[in-house]
């Protein structure tokens, strides 16, 4: 089943961004608020907050009590207060939410602005609208993380998210080693989005917590799988010295068939790309959000 709709996104103020880490604490919110966010399953309350803060560009999934919901349209820039929790899904799981008391509106102006700011459903034009009802069938992410970006360049968007069909649910390479070799590139470029987004999606399919708590603090794993060490080792060297050794490409190739070699390889290099994006306009996740990605330590 393709990945759920898991977004997250509330428009803050750097106060509220401490405040947000802490579940069950009266927080305040600036942002933009979208409706019609339906997960695959209908796993999701249906709306999002878009906002930015010191940490860049974020979306969270909201929760509006009936006569709020009533009386609010989509696009709105609203002032929210209210609580972040933690819903549990079938599907995609524990999601973090935010569960509104108190709305009003709020100026447009209150809205600080990015590099890239987050690209709201009417904003976008015929041909970004188009791809934007594609990617929300499918993102965990809704229109955040690289889709803000790629939605710019509707032309190239509509080709790259062909591709990342094809990377994340048609390859050839395992399920289970493709979600880790996207972790691997989250965490060699420190790509918050990335890493929030398929750290759950690891999980599910079995990589073992011990091997992603070595990663995530930029060690090698040491309970990998033969499977996993080979994937390891092939991506991380590509990624961080341009080539591969003998060796390196041996032990992958006795592992993996020269399909899932290329896939794999084709897999690296767009989430390179992704993050590069991401990293380049300064587009990150909500403070709190877990599990964080430290910065790499220093060799």
């Amino acid at each position: 089943m393709k990945s759920l709709l898991l977004h997250v996104v509330i428009l803050g103020i750097s106060s509220a961004a401490l405040a947000q880490a802490r579940t069950g604490q009266d927080v305040t919110l600036t942002g933009a608020l979208q409706s019609g966010r339906v997960a695959i399953g209908g796993e999701s309350t249906g709306w999002t907050l878009d906002y930015r803060d010191a940490a860049g560009q974020h979306s969270v999934e909201v929760e509006l009590p009936r006569d709020i919901a009533a009386r609010v349209s989509s696009g709105s820039t609203v002032r929210v207060s209210g609580t972040f929790a933690t819903r549990e899904y079938v599907e995609r799981g524990a999601v973090r939410i935010f569960r509104v008391t108190r709305l009003e509106s709020a100026s447009a102006a209150s809205v600080p602005a990015g590099r890239l700011p987050q690209l709201t459903l009417d904003q976008l034009n015929a041909q970004q609208k188009a791809l934007a009802d594609e990617i929300l069938k499918v993102s965990s992410v809704g229109l955040g993380g690289p889709y803000n970006l790629l939605l710019r360049s509707p032309e190239l968007g509509k080709r790259m998210f062909a591709l990342l069909d094809y990377l994340r649910f048609n390859t050839s390479v395992p399920r289970r080693l493709n979600e880790f070799a996207i972790l691997i590139q989250a965490r060699l470029w420190t790509s918050q989005v990335e890493w929030l987004a398929h750290y759950p999606l690891a999980v599910k399919e079995g990589i073992a917590d011990a091997t992603l708590a070595d990663l995530k603090a930029g060690r090698r794993p040491a309970s990998m799988k033969p499977d996993e060490a080979a994937v390891y080792d092939l991506c991380t060297e590509i990624s961080t010295t341009h080539k591969v050794s003998d060796a390196t490409y041996q032990r992958a190739a006795r592992l993996l068939n020269e399909q899932q070699l290329v896939d794999l390889l084709t897999l690296s290099g767009t989430y390179t790309t992704l993050a590069m994006m991401m990293n380049a306009a300064e587009q990150g996740v909500p403070p709190g959000t877990s599990p964080p990605l430290p910065p790499l330590p220093r060799k």
